[in-house]
């Protein structure tokens, strides 16, 4: 039986992590109700809070719309990775051929190339589709950096479920797609999930290629928006009004996870324990 102290060093530990995880966000809370001299102050609260920070980011530049193309371009790049990865996680993860370990070291060594490594090649191959400055050219770029990612986790998923159940599919006459999407598919929900938010959240933080594919707000997603807030002054930046931008994109995030946490943890935890 555990001692007294034994749980008392755990709360105070887990205590530590979640001062340690939360208090940047808080930070960030704080900072985006501060304005001009008030913002280097150290106040746990501000006394007078400048809510009109919030109101001043969707006035002074279309924020809303930078948030629409965001959604519309990591809800779109989730969707088609996690379609395209599917049908590749049952042919890597339940189907024997010859290559398929090369195959896969393949797929894991393309998602170790650095943004910047492949940002020319990328770029000219929107520009010569036509796609600059277009949503459908920022998902088509985001899928080269997240579609191995999410074939690959899937993959190892697949690899977990129970063989038995695909034997007794295959012994009732059912074929490789009815074994894919009717049997196996329903038991990788929570993997769906982790998966498809880990996605989501990195297509919705991208920069770089936000950055270098998009010219004006018509495409322009929340990361780049965030940076292209400026003052009255070059020399003169309103942190109230960035923090607060910031405030309003990480909400999502949070809320996303705290409403998922229990597919995700069953995502996570998914093949630990063999029965």
């Amino acid at each position: 039986m555990r001692s007294k102290s034994y749980y008392i060093t755990l709360s105070l530990a887990t205590l530590f992590i979640l001062v340690i995880c939360l208090f940047p966000f808080y930070w960030a809370i704080v900072s985006s109700l501060k304005t001009g001299s008030a913002l280097f102050q150290v106040n746990f609260w501000p006394k007078n809070p400048a809510w009109k920070n919030y109101i001043q980011v969707f006035i002074e530049q279309p924020f809303g719309r930078n948030i629409l193309n965001s959604t519309i371009v990591a809800v779109t790049t989730v969707t088609a990775c996690l379609l395209l990865s599917i049908g590749a996680a049952y042919a890597l993860g339940r189907i024997k051929f010859r290559g398929r370990t090369r195959l896969l070291m393949m797929i894991l060594s393309i998602s170790m190339f650095p943004q910047v490594a492949v940002l020319s090649g990328m770029f000219e191959l929107i520009r010569h589709l036509n796609l600059y400055n277009t949503l459908v050219g920022l998902a088509l770029s985001y899928m080269t950096l997240t579609l191995p990612f999410t074939t690959w986790i899937l993959t190892t998923f697949m690899r977990q479920l129970p063989k038995e159940i695909e034997e007794a599919a295959i012994m009732d006459g059912a074929n490789n797609w009815t074994i894919c999407v009717k049997i196996l598919l329903p038991l990788l929900w929570p993997a769906l999930v982790t998966t498809g938010l880990l996605a989501f959240i990195a297509a919705w933080n991208e920069f770089l290629f936000a950055l270098s594919f998009t010219m004006d707000n018509n495409a322009r997603t929340v990361p780049v928006a965030i940076a292209s807030i400026s003052g009255k002054s070059e020399h003169e930046l309103p942190w109230g009004n960035i923090m607060a931008a910031s405030v309003i994109v990480t909400l999502p995030l949070i809320l996303l996870v705290l409403f998922f946490q229990k597919r995700i943890v069953s995502g996570l935890t998914a093949g630990a324990v063999k029965g």
